[in-house]
């Protein structure tokens, strides 16, 4: 492995800094706030090639490798981690799994809107009584002719409200168990397809999340994903590479919270000089530049392990489980370094503990990582 960035790397890692800090900041703290979603930015994300950066350029995608594509997404979530999670769905998991598993027809259909911008998507596994035990699904397709009907309820699902298309698993046929799992492509505005009202969230309150409902949603045969009853085996593959991208996103709200500790502590003055000079702040700034580096090195290494095509389900797990822990933690000490300011909206470090929170619990939590990282162990 080289620690050493491309030319094209450094780029896209300035891109994303330039756009995240002109574009995405000045409205970061209302859009918080309000829980207002950020249209004219994921359009303007869009335009720039970030939301379906490792697509083939064939598919309209920037043919970029996974380590760029985290660059990114440490970039724009340092700034705003809603952002970043509305990115990180389209990327890592829909057009990831769209452009290995779907047909050409879906490809050229949806995988091409969805690469360059001009659509947004969301994938939709998790269930009231199916969260971490993704395989007890209650949303039901049967098979009618040309194509299924699709009954059932689907949680907390990101983009849920403004996303164009939805990966939805469905169990197509129960005696299989998770082998009777199929994905489907829903449209928006599909009959017997609504959306549940948006989730009033602690944090990463800027992107929407909400219940999608379905009641006999007819889905064409072409809008099956890979194959039938491959369902469960497509979200375990996709949800194993949109780790490093939540691990990202976790990065950057860690990265974020340093620096406003450090810069905070360089400024605030305390009996007589600046905290900075305290041994106990310095302290907490040593373990949290530590933490972040460590984090860093754990998804860099799993990103490239995946540009060079090898085993990283492991090392995507450590990578999350890992970073997301050091973006609570940084967060934490980077408002106890600002005393009672940590507290209050002003100084932003507040949002970023509450963003910081959800990298332990979506895309698998960290329990269920422990599990993860534990099964690959023992397989040696």
């Amino acid at each position: 492995m080289h620690f050493e960035l491309t030319e094209d790397q450094k780029m896209i890692q300035q891109t994303a800094r330039e756009f995240a800090q002109e574009e995405i900041a000045p409205t970061a703290v209302e859009r918080d706030k309000n829980a207002v979603f950020p249209t004219e930015i994921i359009q303007k994300l869009g335009e720039l090639g970030f939301l379906g950066m490792m697509v083939d350029p064939q598919y309209e995608g920037a043919g970029m490798d996974t380590m760029s594509y985290v660059l990114a997404m440490e970039e724009i979530s340092k700034v705003d981690a809603s952002v970043g999670v509305v990115m990180s769905v389209n990327n890592s998991l829909v057009t990831y799994g769209l452009q290995k598993y779907a047909s050409d027809f879906m490809k050229e259909k949806y995988l091409k809107p969805l690469s360059n911008g001009q659509k947004l998507g969301a994938f939709a596994l998790s269930e009231p009584e199916a969260g971490s035990d993704a395989t007890s699904q209650k949303t039901e397709g049967i098979k009618v002719d040309g194509g299924w009907e699709i009954t059932g309820i689907k949680n907390w699902i990101t983009n849920g409200q403004t996303a164009d298309y939805f990966l939805v698993m469905a169990q197509t046929d129960r005696e299989k168990g998770y082998r009777g799992i199929t994905c489907f492509l829903i449209e928006k505005g599909s009959p017997g397809f609504e959306h549940g009202v948006k989730e009033d969230k602690l944090g990463i309150r800027s992107s929407d999340t909400c219940s999608l409902l379905f009641n006999k949603c007819f889905v064409p045969d072409e809008n099956v994903v890979w194959e039938v009853g491959k369902g469960f085996n497509f979200a375990m593959d996709t949800l194993n590479g949109g780790r490093i991208g939540i691990a990202a996103q976790a990065l950057g709200i860690a990265a974020a919270s340093y620096e406003a500790a450090l810069k905070y502590s360089k400024e605030r003055k305390a009996f007589g000089q600046v905290i900075s000079e305290f041994q106990a702040i310095q302290f907490k700034l040593s373990k949290m530049a530590m933490e972040l580096d460590a984090a860093r090195l754990l998804v860099y290494r799993a990103a490239w392990l995946k540009d060079n095509h090898q085993k990283f389900v492991k090392e995507s797990a450590m990578a999350k489980l890992y970073a997301s822990r050091v973006a609570v933690e940084n967060a934490l000490e980077a408002i106890q370094i600002h005393g009672g300011y940590g507290y209050v909206r002003e100084y932003l470090v507040e949002r970023y503990l509450r963003d910081a929170k959800i990298t332990e619990i979506y895309e698998g939590t960290s329990e269920v990582q422990n599990i993860v990282i534990a099964r690959e162990l023992l397989k040696a």
